[in-house]
């Protein structure tokens, strides 16, 4: 027999974003918070995204992948900015169901995609410095289309399964989410549905996903390591090595954030700040990624030093 609460239930046609607390004063600190951080987000990607697309020198796999990076991280931050920010201004909290479950979709879409471009990212490091005369012919253009495209074939394939396992569960009772935005595990605490097999898919896909992104970093990196070791030149250790800093921070990043959040039992995920970790790869990541890949790269810096000078000279 069904639970009473199941069999009497009356569906929920949209959800309350509790955000991080009911005050007003209170609320207007993460809008400002998220408003800085947000707009820093949109101008350090697409800055980046125009300079790759402008500089002829930069047209090489590895910016090719970087700047479909920053693409994604432009939507992925724009997946829940907006809704948030609105909510700590207008204090209008309310998400209806379709709204909430776009959202989930989305937000699914692009995490997944970036963690397999990630791994992309680590592959093409690992030809560049491990196979560097295979490097133009395993890292053709097409192969390159094609990593990016896959990436995006695998987000979407994830999103579908995960929100199609979130937004089948029935909602009958409390529609309040303790989160900013639409998320799994906050979602699942609502059903009226016995959530064991949505937890489970969700915690193996997420597992995979990871973990499978994770080893082709790893592998890449090792192989990567035990190259610039041979190198006999400490210029040389310098410059292969160089080429990868970048990289090895951000995926520390990510991967620290998101196996926190989505490898852990549930049980033990209330036992953590999940909102405050989950701003971390949302927000602050997204906005930082560009300032990473630039700061230390002199074919970045150089490319925006010829625009901007090009941009002067012209006017």
């Amino acid at each position: 027999m069904a639970p009473v609460r199941e069999r009497n239930r009356t569906a929920v046609t949209e959800f309350i974003l509790l955000g991080f607390g009911n005050g007003p004063g209170f609320q207007m600190i993460p809008f400002v918070l998220f408003l800085v951080i947000y707009t820093v987000t949109v101008l350090g990607n697409t800055i980046l995204v125009l300079i790759i697309r402008v500089s002829s020198r930069l047209h090489t796999p590895m910016y090719f992948f970087l700047m479909n990076l920053s693409l994604l991280d432009l939507c992925f931050t724009s997946t829940i900015a907006p809704k948030a920010m609105a909510s700590f201004l207008a204090g209008s909290k309310a998400i209806s169901y379709n709204g909430c479950a776009a959202q989930f979709f989305f937000f699914c879409f692009f995490l997944a995609t970036e963690a397999f471009l990630l791994a992309a990212m680590a592959y093409d490091r690992y030809s560049a410095i491990c196979n560097p005369l295979l490097y133009p012919i395993t890292m053709s253009k097409w192969f390159c289309i094609q990593m990016v495209v896959g990436s995006y074939i695998c987000g979407c394939v994830n999103a579908m399964v995960e929100t199609g396992f979130t937004f089948t569960l029935h909602y009958c009772g409390p529609n309040e989410i303790d989160h900013f935005f639409c998320d799994g595990p906050p979602l699942f605490s609502l059903s009226c549905s016995d959530t064991y097999v949505n937890n489970l898919v969700m915690f193996t896909l997420c597992g995979f996903i990871i973990v499978s992104t994770a080893l082709i970093v790893i592998i890449s990196y090792t192989y990567i390591i035990s190259t610039i070791r041979r190198i006999r030149s400490a210029e040389g250790r310098h410059r292969a090595f160089s080429t990868c800093t970048s990289h090895m921070l951000v995926v520390t990043l990510f991967y620290g954030t998101t196996a926190f959040i989505y490898t852990q039992p549930t049980w033990l995920s209330s036992l953590y700040p999940r909102k405050e970790v989950s701003v971390f790869y949302t927000f602050v990541i997204p906005m930082l990624n560009p300032f990473i890949y630039s700061l230390r790269n002199k074919d970045v810096k150089e490319a925006l030093r010829r625009t901007m000078g090009h941009g002067s000279l012209t006017k």
